[in-house]
């Protein structure tokens, strides 16, 4: 066949829901174009999970070092931090990942081909490119895949759009400790980071306008509010900064319980699909107000031959989904037939304790008319915790009334990442 003759699939992204697609795609035969206007990989390897977890992953070494349960028989040395060499550490492997896990596989597949550029769409058919060197090249395609993924939130607080904020990529990419840091939000970016920045050596204030976590069973975030504020955290609940200056090298937050000074300010408020200038209008394909792309489980938007995966569409923004999502996209874009079922999806914030949950919490079983019966197991009561010397959290079951069906799980503890995979 032909190399033209082939299925074309066009790509808009190279984070994981676009390279899985791609890779998939390829294997049925189909030939790929990709489209990037910035860097390959996408947020996971970027700016997401590989640098925040290694940076958590060098708090908590610095952590156990300055005290443990065990400090009466192994003697504490509070550890100097130098953020400067564990950036470069972390960029180091960071740029590592690139290469192998993405830019190889483009490398080695003759059916997949990276354009660098802006894509927006001409018809359902046709996409428009700006190439990095400015020229233009009209792109026509059989299928789509929307897969441009999303990008820090920001709230519309008077006064801080003028300042120099940190969203958690330049938190991520700073080579200092800041003494001083304010964070607004309380999503799981916000409490990884806080306690990261924490142990790490600054004093951090969490400015929660609900509570952490507040999404998911209350008790995950009240244990957590208990361990933050046991560690030096200070977490300021049902709070919202109504204004944020920025006043020679200082921020400014006004709350309703005072004046919140810092020496930096990260704003981790959820995050907003980078779908603005698709002109997915064009093609009637359907989106929510903040432009997430509404897909249905294979994937498939209002439009035909247009589907959409990752962190831009209607899915959890977990990269774990968007790599699943990719996959069956793919699939159904070369002829087959693939669902994604998120039922028994797993969920770990990798703060310390761990918090998991998967499938259902009790308000979210009884809001979709189940009858509920629950049990929660205190791990005061487990002995391999009394055994760690560290029994914080809790073991939450969810099961329908009268079948005794595990709908939901919700963990805190500190190998709750794991515990959740059972």
């Amino acid at each position: 066949m032909n190399d033209r003759d082939r299925l074309h699939i066009a790509i808009i992204g190279s984070g994981s829901a676009a390279f899985a697609a791609a890779i998939r795609a390829a294997e049925e035969g189909a030939r790929v174009t990709m489209i990037e206007r910035d860097t390959l990989g996408g947020t996971c390897v970027n700016v997401g999970c590989v640098p925040s977890k290694i940076m958590i992953q060098a708090a908590h070494v610095a952590h156990v070092r300055s005290g443990s349960p065990f400090d009466d028989g192994i003697s504490a040395t509070p550890p100097s931090i130098d953020r400067k060499r564990l950036f470069a550490q972390q960029q180091a492997r960071v740029e590592e990942l690139r290469q192998s896990k993405y830019q190889s596989i483009v490398d080695s597949h003759e059916a997949i081909e990276v354009i660098r550029g802006q894509a927006h769409f001409v018809d359902r058919h046709t996409l428009a490119v700006e190439t990095e060197s400015g020229a233009k090249q009209h792109l026509t395609f059989d299928r789509c895949l929307i897969a441009t993924g999303a990008r820090p939130a920001i709230p519309p607080v008077p006064g801080l759009i003028d300042t120099p904020y940190w969203t958690s990529t330049e938190a991520l990419e700073s080579e200092t400790i800041p003494r001083r840091l304010a964070i607004i939000g309380s999503s799981v970016v916000a409490v990884e980071l806080a306690q990261a920045f924490a142990r790490l050596g600054s004093q951090v204030t969490l400015v929660a306008r609900n509570t952490l976590l507040s999404r998911e069973d209350p008790a995950i975030g009240e244990q957590l509010t208990r361990v933050f504020r046991d560690e030096g955290i200070v977490v300021l609940e049902n709070t919202e900064a109504s204004r944020v200056d920025h006043v020679g090298d200082e921020f400014h937050l006004a709350t309703g319980q005072g004046m919140l000074k810092a020496d930096r300010l990260l704003v981790a408020t959820g995050r907003t699909p980078n779908t603005s200038g698709l002109g997915l209008g064009c093609i009637s394909v359907e989106t929510e107000k903040n432009g997430t792309v509404i897909v249905d489980d294979h994937m498939r938007t209002s439009t035909t031959g247009i589907h959409a995966a990752g962190d831009c569409s209607s899915q959890p923004q977990l990269v774990y989904v968007a790599a699943a999502a990719g996959t069956r996209a793919a699939v159904n874009m070369t002829g087959g037939e693939a669902a994604l079922d998120l039922r028994a999806m797993p969920a770990v914030v990798v703060t310390e304790p761990q918090a998991a949950t998967a499938g259902l919490s009790e308000t979210e079983a009884q809001r979709q008319g189940f009858e509920v019966e629950t049990r929660t197991l205190d791990l005061e009561n487990v002995p391999r915790a009394l055994a760690n010397f560290d029994t914080r959290g809790f073991i939450k079951l969810v099961a329908e009334a009268g079948s005794y069906r595990l709908i939901g799980v919700q963990v805190v503890a500190g190998n709750a990442g794991e515990v959740i995979q059972s």
